[in-house]
């Protein structure tokens, strides 16, 4: 099997390196005879930690062949490594470990209290049976996802009832992420302490030192909520029109301030076509947070949030290479040199 050799500059540190990938691990040291596949800007892989392949339309079942189509097109697009947090099914043995799709952890199908989420998808349960039902989802896949709140007329989920999933989750050595576009919601779940807030439309700023100090991660799903809000405004006046607008214009203020606060951010598309996290880290800068961090959100800090290393010796061997800096050249990030999976050239 031919040893594949990047060299050039790596981020998030900006020093040089020279990489040789043995097997599924980078290492420094030379191997004879090793191919050259690329030199320039090299970033330990993207992640998209906020996507849902495998189905076409909300409701839809997992479809395997749809499933597949989906990683291929994030390994296209330079995603080496992706969080579901839900599923229309249980993934597939081979979810996460064949060379043509991205490394994977998912939170298996949502969870959600009765009649707040998509009919055909998730499991759905009363408030007080919550806290074991995730965790006996997080004890399977390592990750829980939980639907705080959904409709203007539903009640969100309590900070008492997110608590409980938070320790029980926990106490298997689980994660748990949290779906929120209400102020109610978002701040019970970042005062329960779980592990990231999905979207976070509706979230105050005030909460933003609580996130710190609770280690709660922030996956503000810019892009796809934006372009949620260009279709909203060609529809009539609602309540519901009024909400999701004001919504989405107060999303990049707060997401701005959530980077200078030192919120941990993660890049997220949670939208079809798959692949598109180029469009995501574009529409984080261009809501004022800078590209490095940005990046970072794609990139270094989502591998460590889920537990990978980056560029060093012993650690998997992913990487996407670039001609130029893709944190002053954005454009770049659409047309990468090279994308390495698993050792492998894809």
């Amino acid at each position: 099997m031919t040893v594949l050799r990047v060299r050039g500059i790596g981020l998030p540190d900006g020093e040089t390196i020279d990489l040789y990938a043995d097997g599924d691990r980078w290492t420094t040291e030379p191997v004879r005879g090793a191919e050259l596949v690329a030199e320039g800007w090299v970033l330990p892989g993207l992640v998209d930690v906020h996507t849902h392949p495998g189905a076409v339309q909300p409701g839809d079942p997992l479809d395997e062949a749809v499933l597949r189509d989906d990683l291929r097109r994030h390994v296209a697009s330079g995603v080496t490594l992706i969080r579901s947090p839900g599923l229309a099914g249980d993934p597939p043995a081979w979810f996460g470990r064949d060379d043509d799709v991205p490394r994977a952890v998912h939170a298996g199908p949502w969870i959600a209290r009765h009649g707040a989420f998509f009919d055909g998808w998730g499991r759905r349960a009363e408030p007080s049976e919550l806290p074991e039902l995730a965790a006996a989802q997080a004890a399977r896949s390592g990750w829980a996802k939980i639907i705080a709140d959904w409709t203007l007329e539903s009640e969100p989920l309590s900070f008492e009832t997110l608590r409980a999933v938070t320790e029980r989750v926990h106490a298997v050595g689980g994660r748990v992420a949290v779906h929120s576009q209400h102020l109610a919601g978002g701040t019970a779940a970042v005062d329960a302490g779980v592990d990231s807030v999905e979207h976070g439309m509706g979230l105050d700023a005030s909460a933003l030192d609580r996130m710190v100090a609770n280690r709660v991660a922030f996956t503000p799903t810019l892009s796809v909520l934006e372009g949620g809000g260009a279709r909203a405004r060609e529809r009539p006046n609602s309540p519901m029109r009024t909400w999701y607008l004001d919504g989405v214009a107060a999303h990049p203020p707060l997401v701005a301030a959530a980077a200078e606060a030192g919120v941990t951010l993660l890049a997220g598309t949670d939208s079809r076509p798959h692949g598109g996290i180029a469009g995501e880290v574009r529409a984080l800068v261009a809501a004022g947070v800078p590209a490095h961090t940005a990046l970072g959100a794609a990139s270094w800090v989502a591998r460590k949030f889920l537990g990978l290393a980056g560029l060093v010796d012993g650690a998997p061997a992913d990487a996407v290479v670039y001609a130029r800096d893709p944190r002053t050249h954005l454009e770049e990030l659409d047309h990468p040199l090279a994308v390495i999976l698993r050792g492998i050239l894809s």
